[in-house]
């Protein structure tokens, strides 16, 4: 889909350095995944977005310098903030925006890459997507399994409307439905993979009763994604990707994983302890040097090393050290 700007030549270029990019950097991602950043475009679901100059938060669109510049913003491999105090780019006064916290992104190319991979899609395979956004990673899933096999939902109008408009004009028709993610889409259950765009602090009960037996669920939980497996007695077992994701909780002004409170940011800055002193703070108050020291002497426990179990009544996060012992936190 060319620009009034930019050729079809350009464009493709600009995917794919993108996909190149993601590829680099990635350990194993799937040459499906890697395709799918190939073939679709980015730029006709982030037209326009913030860019900060002098303290001021100013959107920035396709025409506003005349050359390749937004081009190359939209195509790098970074989050790209769209929202400010609620007010989105494309409301934007072209003056801007003076201070003001972000509070809508699009995501780290990379890192929908990483949980694309994860949640494993395969052509045909019933995809519920929680959190429909700008509607990019909608059609990568759309390109994975096909279009009449997504649905992707979403709490607010705005998003739903205009996402499926953006997909319609890039010939993609997934079904894009109004409705809270935590309660899924009972409609079209049961799916074969279940994937969330913002943090949660326990798998919902809906996701679970509407995921097929051997179905996938991917979703932010504490820090990190979280890739289940349903199982045919209801529960979901499985691990956290490696990388961290401090992504948006699903519901603002919901209840995510407590974080830890203040401390060295030498000790936070730490990914590793970051998600260990979160789990610790699930207990109770943190004491932060107290949760440093116990991570040390288990020798610093990697996230990916953690297990999740997900019932509809109890769930829990686990760790089984080398020596046997067991320790676990109950979300």
């Amino acid at each position: 889909m060319p620009t009034v700007l930019h050729t079809d030549e350009q464009l493709l270029r600009a995917r794919v350095d993108l996909a190149s990019e993601i590829e680099r950097g990635s350990t194993g991602l799937s040459a499906r995944v890697v395709e799918a950043f190939l073939t679709v475009p980015r730029h006709p679901f982030v037209p326009v977005f913030y860019r900060e100059e002098r303290g001021l938060h100013l959107p920035w669109r396709a025409d506003d310098f005349g050359d390749d510049s937004w081009l190359r913003e939209v195509y790098a491999n970074r989050a790209l903030v769209t929202g400010i105090d609620g007010v989105h780019a494309e409301d934007a006064a072209p003056g801007g925006l003076r201070g003001g916290v972000a509070t809508s992104t699009a995501a780290l190319p990379s890192l929908l890459a990483d949980v694309l991979d994860a949640l494993d899609v395969r052509p045909g395979d019933r995809v519920l997507e929680i959190g429909t956004g700008g509607g990019y990673q909608t059609a990568l899933l759309c390109h994975l399994a096909g279009a009449a096999a997504v649905t992707s939902t979403d709490r607010t109008g705005r998003p739903v409307d205009t996402a499926r408009a953006r997909l319609a004009e890039s010939g993609l028709a997934p079904s894009v439905v109004r409705a809270d993610g935590v309660d899924g889409h009972p409609a079209a259950a049961p799916y074969d993979r279940i994937i969330a765009t913002g943090e949660v602090r326990r798998v919902p009960r809906a996701w679970l009763d509407q995921c097929a037996p051997g179905g996938l669920i991917v979703a932010p939980i504490g820090g990190a994604v979280a890739r289940l497996t349903r199982l045919p007695d209801g529960r979901a077992v499985g691990r956290f990707l490696p990388r961290p994701a401090a992504l948006a909780p699903l519901h603002p002004g919901g209840a995510p994983v407590p974080a830890a409170p203040e401390a060295d940011p030498r000790v936070l800055d730490d990914p590793g302890f970051s998600f260990w002193a979160g789990l610790h703070a699930l207990a109770a108050p943190a004491d932060v040097d107290a949760a440093h020291q116990s991570w040390l002497a288990h020798n610093r426990p990697r996230r990916e090393w953690f297990t999740l179990e997900a019932g509809p009544d109890v769930q829990r996060i686990g760790y089984t050290a080398p020596d046997g012992t067991v320790l676990d936190w109950t979300l």
